[in-house]
């Protein structure tokens, strides 16, 4: 049996404002709308070893710093089937999802690579942007796994549980 340790954050300046839209199966999508996402970061620790203590000041500092530029954005999806990115300069993007043509100020937009803006995935690819930022702080010896949970209301979310990859035998 496994024992850890867990520790989480989720603060007030830990959140995003932006709008979307989710595209669904049938090629249909909802309207563009908008949430306060909420932002819950735990890990899971092998140790908590004075030697081994993780920066959480820094691990909060840079997951506030991916919230502001997801914040007052409109998030797109570019790996959706129904987005197509017809022209993006350093004023305007112009695209169409699921038939629909739109023109946003570039400044207004934030391009992610995922094929559905939902919470479940702004979850993991807020995971996968934070493994790549904190870099080395992220000790496999420490650091057993990382949970990034986003949610858009009052226990309603998406988790993403982010673990090291197994070490070739």
């Amino acid at each position: 049996m496994t024992s850890r340790h867990r520790i989480f954050v989720s603060k007030d300046v830990l959140k995003f404002s932006s709008a979307h839209m989710t595209v669904f199966p049938d090629g249909s999508k909802e309207r563009l709308h908008g949430h306060n996402f909420q932002v819950l970061l735990e890990f899971e620790l092998h140790t908590t070893k004075l030697v081994s203590l993780l920066d959480f000041g820094l691990v909060k500092q840079t997951l506030a710093q991916v919230c502001a530029r997801w914040d007052q954005r409109l998030l797109l999806g570019t790996r959706c089937p129904a987005f197509e990115l017809v022209k993006q300069d350093a004023t305007e993007v112009e695209f169409k999802l699921c038939g629909k043509r739109y023109v946003v100020p570039a400044d207004e937009v934030a391009l992610l690579p995922l094929e559905n803006v939902v919470v479940e995935t702004l979850a993991e690819e807020l995971a996968f942007v934070l493994v790549e930022q904190l870099g080395s702080l992220l000790k496999r010896d420490v650091v057993a796994a990382m949970i990034v949970t986003v949610s858009e209301s009052t226990n309603q979310g998406g988790s993403y549980r982010w673990e090291w990859e197994p070490r070739p035998s």
